[in-house]
């Protein structure tokens, strides 16, 4: 097995009695959690409220997000508008909650789909090797030659902005680095004794890569999507904020900068700081969830 197989069966058992907290059941492993990973615990608040918030936007937001009104236009932060109003009168605060329906389809979305595609090209590239490993090698060298947010650039200036091709862009940046993880725990484990023992029984060449090779795979594909999600909000919202992200009606937080960031920074400079902080606030949760969750299923980095 290759070196980055990761090892279930660890008992924490012992370490949870030492900790004087409950060793069974969710409760068990969530005070392990908050105990050996702090930082990452505050990251899964963070994640946990921002998802809550995209799901039942339609009752956290307190007013209409598209519901305009000229006699509030800019109106600061008070008890009507917790967060204020921009400068068609629309409520800040419900349009960052709705934008968070956004920013939870599109990262979740571009990372399920850059990921399935990254396995799928680094499976057959690891597994099959020789002349297909060696082109499909040199695409992906191509393509992690240019950074993530120039890619989806281009590929959002050629979809065009919609919800939909946003996804597509930001998907297809993130295929070359899964592709090449893939590939490198796909090489040393087609060599493994279970696949010659695959082979010998007559199995398919197809099955062996998806039922033996494949799931063994998996674990750092977990710890990168993780890493990875941060990103794919952050570019979403870089995409919004250049106008080739997701159009209007919708609500997105790059857009909502977009808007304020050149007119409106002096005269009602909330416009910008709370989209500015809901993003930063966002990206930096989901980074610290995956740090934590890469120290999980890493053996290599607990202790």
């Amino acid at each position: 097995m290759s070196d980055t197989r990761i090892d279930f069966d660890v008992d924490h058992s012992a370490e949870l009695a030492r900790a004087g907290a409950d060793v069974t059941g969710w409760y068990g492993a969530a005070t392990l959690f908050i105990r050996r990973y702090p930082l990452g615990a505050v990251g899964a608040v963070i994640f946990v409220i921002f998802v809550f918030a995209a799901l039942f936007a339609g009752i956290v937001a307190p007013m209409d997000p598209f519901t305009t009104n000229s006699k509030t236009s800019l109106a600061p932060p008070g008890a009507v508008h917790l967060l204020g109003a921009d400068f068609m009168g629309r409520d800040v605060l419900s349009r960052l909650v709705h934008g968070a329906r956004i920013s939870l389809a599109v990262g979740l979305g571009a990372t399920a789909l850059g990921g399935v595609l990254g396995i799928a090209v680094g499976l057959m590239s690891g597994y099959l090797g020789g002349w297909i490993d060696l082109m499909v090698q040199r695409v992906i060298d191509i393509m992690q030659s240019l950074p993530l947010l120039v890619m989806a650039l281009v590929m959002a200036a050629s979809l065009g902005p919609s919800l939909r091709n946003t996804i597509i862009a930001i998907a297809i940046p993130l295929v070359p680095n899964v592709a090449r993880v893939i590939r490198s725990n796909t090489l040393s484990l087609r060599e493994m004794p279970f696949v010659e023992a695959a082979r010998a029984v007559g199995m398919g060449e197809l099955r062996i890569a998806v039922r033996h090779v494949l799931p063994n795979t998996l674990a750092p594909i977990i710890v990168l999507a993780t890493a990875q999600l941060g990103s794919t909000i952050l570019t979403e919202a870089s995409l919004s904020f250049l106008g080739l992200g997701v159009p209007e009606p919708h609500p997105s937080w790059g857009r909502m900068l977009s808007e304020s960031a050149a007119e409106y920074v002096r005269t009602a400079p909330w416009l910008v700081i709370f989209p500015g902080l809901t993003i930063s606030l966002v990206v930096f949760g989901t980074n610290l969830l995956g740090d934590a969750v890469r120290d999980i299923l890493d053996p290599r980095q607990r202790g």
